[in-house]
């Protein structure tokens, strides 16, 4: 089991990495969610390092003062989301992915959760990776930072293989809404699939101690996951 622990990126992104210890070829991204890299995002680099991929979470919110909120306090994560540009996002993004290739990896993936999968269809459409999986990621219908794309504009623009999971019990993501970006998708030149969970909420998987999770749903998500990497990154 590898060892969770902080780096930074040769362009000063602050990351929390994974590896195992064997060499590896393939890397993946993991965007965090409102509440930044909480200790279920160190188990997600933890859990994909053990499926044989060198893992980089980078610290979104590294340009703010602002200390995390708890979970209690959403207004306060969602004027701390704000926060983000696109172009502080491109370079985070970039900075990770970077990091990973340094380490080896000739094929990179990206995996976001809320927030963080918001920005996965984003990477699918213009980050240099080959692969990208959103768990319930919004701004479907509307862009929520200028100079990113809704999620159903990017559609047209996917570049590389992507998976979107979703609950309809999400009352932050309609179902309407994820039935329009998967007819948008339709029209996509790669591999773009959307799966729908009835009778689950947001943020069903991340957190096991959460709530909101839903331990069948989610064990199939992560399944879901590791399948689709392995089936485009190797």
């Amino acid at each position: 089991m590898c060892d969770v622990r902080r780096a930074t990126s040769a362009g000063g992104v602050p990351l929390t990495v994974c590896a195992p210890s064997h060499a590896v070829r393939r890397g993946v991204v993991v965007l965090h969610e409102i509440w930044g890299v909480t200790p279920s995002i160190g188990a997600v680099t933890r859990r994909l390092a053990g499926a044989g991929y060198a893992v980089a979470a980078p610290h979104l919110y590294h340009r703010q003062d602002s200390p995390i909120p708890a979970r209690e306090r959403v207004n306060d994560a969602l004027r701390l989301r704000r926060t983000l540009t696109a172009s502080g996002i491109d370079s985070d993004v970039r900075g990770a992915i970077d990091y990973l290739a340094a380490a080896g990896a000739t094929k990179v993936g990206v995996l976001g959760f809320s927030m963080g999968g918001t920005i996965a269809l984003w990477a699918a459409a213009h980050a240099p990776i080959d692969a990208a999986v959103s768990m319930y990621g919004g701004g479907i219908a509307r862009t929520r930072w200028r100079g990113i794309d809704s999620g159903t504009a990017l559609a047209a623009d996917l570049r590389v293989p992507w998976l979107g999971l979703y609950g309809d019990g999400d009352s932050t993501i309609p179902v309407a809404q994820v039935e329009r970006l998967r007819t948008a998708l339709s029209e996509s030149s790669v591999d773009a699939q959307v799966v729908r969970y009835p009778g689950v909420g947001h943020g069903f998987v991340l957190d096991p101690l959460a709530t909101d999770c839903v331990p069948a749903e989610a064990e199939d998500a992560w399944r879901r996951t590791v399948e689709f990497f392995g089936s485009h990154l190797g």
